[in-house]
């Protein structure tokens, strides 16, 4: 057998018993990802004798995929249902971020043999939270959260890899160069975020017009146009001293939020495409580690992975919500919330490229941390919502998107009334949102056919047609038990 056939029965038969096994792992309680993370260690050259130590060419699939996972994110995000979190997530995403790289950064310096910079750059590359691993959860568990803390917890996953791959990038260079000048940080990450934010909001705006005026004959090119915006957006971006990452979640947050041919199809397709290269990207790092060059690394590792989880994490989230009236169990739930997945481990593959005199080291000690984060923290992640009070069962099989060609984004939803200020209502008199249409009402057994002086119960099961996902949120708000009035106020 010739060695491209035998490549490809190889990695076929590895990608479908990723999937079929993520099944047993969704059943189990275990994250998805760190299923395909594990298989890639086993097939490596510490288990099946499958070599790969190419740092250069996992660094390229890493980043690769972490476009697309964050293009896909952004695209299948409601700006509405984020601008109320908006202030909490730019907090997390950037003094949070710094927070926590300054603290892991000074335990890792107590702890090992580190210089201070080289123990800030481990701090740095385990500061952000990961996008893919957070999407993973969410999309594979069952259960929702209240009072957006969803959104809160996804737009911070999304949008604080940026600041963390600028402090590594730069942590690197000072180590690296010796006498760079630290005076000129602040404006080139200033700069950077700058370039990033406009280039992002305007490439999505002009492309927003491409795709509507293009008119293919072929559908199916579509998402083909959609990987060429992609990676253009992040290249363009990226050459010109702009931050990349931000760029495409910016592009990709305005492509979603307009009116866009095939955006259904396009929000469908980068869905499953996210996942296969959150699939390649877990495997291919699987891959790059032996387990036999983790044990020496066993205590430092759990160490740093502990300190991350209960302290400098917990510390950071605080401090960063500390203008936010954010309840503190809300708080609490978010800091456990901050699981380090495949980013850090790509930002790692950095430090090995630029011949860091301990890039090994933290690399390894980079991997341990991920692993228990979506070890502990991972499945552990609803658990702790349940315990706190703040997850509520979603039934996602009651829900329906009109938004084939991308006219109109109706939503159709069944709804469960708690909140008691509704009870004994009669619907004309629930203040529903302009927009919103009571399409009937489940009691027990019993479909009842709505008029507006039909009365509602608590326990009443809702089917409610909305234009939008926005209008949507607020019917959801009205008929929860769970009402905040900071929330009120901030809707």
């Amino acid at each position: 057998m010739d060695p491209l056939t035998l490549s490809l029965l190889g990695g076929s038969a590895l990608l479908l018993f990723s999937v079929v096994v993520s099944k047993t792992s969704v059943k189990m309680g275990v994250p998805t990802l760190i299923i395909f993370l594990g298989i890639g260690m086993l097939v490596g050259s510490d288990g099946l004798g499958i070599e790969f130590n190419d740092y250069s060419l996992a660094q390229a699939l890493g980043t690769i995929a972490l476009n697309i996972i964050l293009f896909s994110g952004g695209l299948d995000t409601n700006i509405e249902s984020v601008k109320p979190v908006a202030g909490k997530g730019f907090s997390l995403a950037t003094l949070g971020v710094f927070l926590t790289a300054l603290l892991v950064g000074a335990f890792a310096y107590w702890v090992t043999d580190f210089t201070f910079l080289e123990s800030l750059l481990l701090g740095a590359i385990v500061s952000s939270t990961d996008a893919a691993a957070v999407f993973s959860i969410f999309r594979t568990q069952k259960a929702g959260l209240k009072r957006k803390l969803k959104d809160v917890i996804e737009l911070e996953s999304a949008s604080n890899d940026p600041l963390a791959y600028f402090l590594t990038i730069t942590i690197i260079s000072l180590i690296s160069e010796g006498d760079a000048n630290y005076w000129l940080l602040l404006p080139n990450f200033i700069l950077q975020m700058f370039l990033g934010a406009v280039l992002g909001v305007v490439l999505g705006y002009l492309f927003v017009k491409l795709i509507n005026k293009i008119k293919l004959d072929i559908s199916g090119l579509y998402p083909v146009l959609c990987i060429g915006i992609n990676l253009f957006v992040y290249s363009f971006t990226t050459y010109l001293g702009g931050n990349g990452f931000l760029a495409i979640y910016l592009c990709a947050l305005v492509l979603g939020n307009s009116v866009l041919a095939h955006k259904r199809t396009l929000v469908m397709f980068y869905d499953g495409f996210a996942w296969l290269m959150q699939v390649v990207m877990f495997l291919s790092l699987g891959l790059l580690i032996n387990p036999s060059e983790m044990l020496p690394y066993t205590g430092i590792g759990l160490a740093v992975s502990l300190f991350l989880m209960i302290v400098a994490r917990p510390l950071a989230t605080f401090i960063s919500l500390v203008p936010f009236k954010m309840p503190f169990k809300d708080q609490i739930f978010v800091s456990w919330c901050g699981l380090r997945g495949a980013v850090p481990i790509v930002f790692a593959t950095n430090a090995l490229l630029a011949n860091i005199p301990v890039a090994n080291e933290i690399f390894i000690i980079v991997f341990f941390v991920v692993l228990t984060s979506m070890l502990i923290q991972g499945t552990t992640f609803f658990k702790v919502g349940k315990k706190l009070e703040l997850t509520k069962k979603e039934e996602d099989g009651n829900k329906f998107t009109f938004n084939e060609d991308g006219d109109f984004a109706s939503e159709l939803k069944e709804i469960l009334l708690e909140n008691p200020e509704c009870d004994g209502k009669a619907i004309m008199n629930l203040k529903l949102p302009d927009g919103a249409l009571v399409v009937y009402v489940k009691r027990g057994k019993q479909y009842i056919t709505p008029t507006g002086s039909t009365v509602v119960q608590i326990g009443d099961k809702i089917l409610i047609m909305a234009n939008d996902k926005a209008t949507m949120d607020r019917v959801k708000y009205l008929f929860s038990k769970d009402i905040l009035i900071e929330d009120l106020i901030e809707e």
